[in-house]
């Protein structure tokens, strides 16, 4: 029997095991979050009688679309005066240094406080300008949003109240709501894929103690805390993971509120949504290399280190799904000529079936976020979602693996188009039509090639998987390249 066909039905199978496992892991937090919600949500505590101080941080670099909105609207918020102060991170090389300077002083006219701050480098990007705007301040709390939130002026009365009756919470996290959710297809497609994030990944983790992140925005932090846990590092593209996994491990808790929910834009083009992707999958990786062994000797029950494993190697899935893909179009003529794997395809056809639990998950979150959508619009969704995530695999896989060889990239920033309409307003971008963008042109090629040979064999097993990929890879190589919609 040939030694090749075997190696790659053995990749294939283990990497079915590998995504049989991702989807139960998802099932598992789906059915924590639906206790979670039947339970109910604890109580908010009654407001202080005296609130505490907190400093508000808005990091930003060349922002000009959205920094007066993010300015004007934290300047709205509902806080005793004499306790808040607001630091505009400013590393911009743009306009958005003229337009923050003018926003920040209009509002320290009024009596705000708030000062533009302006480091010398852009040392450690965004970790580095939050390091640099606590040297010195003393305010007990810290609330972060990045330039594309928009928080509502109830926001610190919302949330403050939750550290005051433990003095171990850490961070309170909010959830993050879609300002531009219904702009066009690619954004609904990224508030599907987040509301599962905040509505059951979030909800489940917290529900039965296991480890959460601060997702980089939109929370507040207990400024202890961040000291306690070693501060703002600079060694991930994930600084928010990075600090959340540190901090817990020295057994501070955090909050999650999926009820308080922060405003915030969407990525509505390609380029930036790939930056955005980027920095997630590398970073997840980077601050798994750093953070698994630590996890698995500490004194954690065995429950949370398992999740905290399962969380940390969640970007890592890409990496798998582009292996099986890669392997799905030769297989194709290894089913044709080597019947004598009849029984081993069957078998994963059996282990198929595990996907079942991601449209359930899914599912969940989508009747969370939209409880009066019908039914029959859910199916359609699920599978161009998951189209999409395939097509966005060979980019994503590339950066896990960048992440876990501990190559460092620079933070590439997530451009936001704001609301001043087209024409009136700056189009960033993040990169052009490279290398990689030519390579996924070519793996749509690939995949269809897969498809046709399926359909000539009149072999329908791999056919939906291929479907699948071919119109991802063609969807994500079309929007990479007509970019400027």
């Amino acid at each position: 029997m040939a030694v090749l066909p075997i190696l790659l039905v053995v990749l294939y199978v283990l990497c079915l095991l590998f995504i049989l496992g991702f989807s139960v892991g998802q099932w598992q937090l789906t059915r924590l979050a639906l206790r979670a919600y039947k339970q109910g949500l604890p109580p908010a505590p009654a407001a202080p009688s005296t609130w505490p101080s907190v400093l508000v941080q808005l990091p930003l670099y060349n922002e000009q679309n959205v920094v007066e909105r993010v300015i004007d609207a934290c300047a709205a918020l509902d806080y005793p005066a004499d306790r808040l102060h607001i630091q505009v991170l400013d590393d911009s090389n743009d306009a958005t240094v003229a337009l923050a300077a003018a926003r920040v002083a209009h509002h320290a006219a009024r009596g705000l406080h708030i000062s533009h701050v302006r480091r010398p480098d852009r040392h450690g990007f965004k970790a580095g300008a939050l390091r640099f705007g606590l040297e010195g301040n003393t305010d007990e709390y810290v609330a972060i949003f990045d330039a594309d939130f928009v928080p509502e002026p109830d926001f610190l009365q919302r949330v403050m109240p939750y550290f005051l009756p433990d003095e171990q919470i850490g961070v309170v996290q909010t959830r993050w709501g879609h300002l531009n959710e219904n702009e066009d297809l690619l954004t609904r497609l990224q508030a599907f894929g987040l509301n599962a994030h905040f509505l059951i990944e979030q909800v489940g983790r917290t529900f039965a103690g296991y480890f959460i992140n601060f997702n980089g925005t939109g929370g507040v932090w207990r400024r202890a805390c961040i000291d306690d846990a070693g501060g703002w590092h600079t060694d991930t593209l994930t600084e928010d993971l990075d600090l959340s996994y540190r901090a817990q491990l020295r057994n501070w808790r955090f909050v999650y509120r999926p009820d308080i929910v922060a405003p915030a834009e969407l990525p509505a083009v390609m380029d930036a949504l790939k930056s955005q992707q980027f920095r997630w999958t590398k970073g997840a990786a980077e601050t798994a290399h750093k953070h698994l062994g630590q996890m698995w000797r500490s004194q954690q029950p065995l429950a949370v280190k398992l999740q905290a494993t399962f969380h940390l190697l969640n970007s890592s899935v890409y990496i798998v799904i582009m292996l099986m893909a890669l392997l799905s179009v030769p297989l194709v003529f290894v089913r044709a000529q080597h019947h004598e794997f009849k029984a081993v395809f069957q078998l994963a056809s059996v282990f198929l079936i595990g996907f079942t639990p991601l449209i359930y998950y899914y599912y969940t979150a989508w009747r969370l976020a939209h409880p009066n959508k019908p039914l029959w619009r859910y199916p359609g969704f699920f599978l161009l979602f998951l189209s999409v995530s395939m097509g966005l695999s060979l980019h994503n896989a590339r950066a896990v693996m960048l992440g876990w060889r501990g190559q460092r990239t620079p933070f590439v920033r997530t451009p936001k188009a704001g609301s001043k309409g087209p024409g009136k307003r700056r189009r960033y971008r993040t990169g052009g039509v490279g290398a990689l963008v030519v390579m996924e042109g070519l793996l749509a090629l690939y995949f269809a090639f897969g498809l046709a040979a399926g359909i000539y064999f009149n072999d329908f097993g791999l056919l939906p998987f291929h479907t699948l990929l071919t119109i991802g890879f063609a969807a994500i190589c079309y929007y990479s390249v007509h970019d400027d919609k």
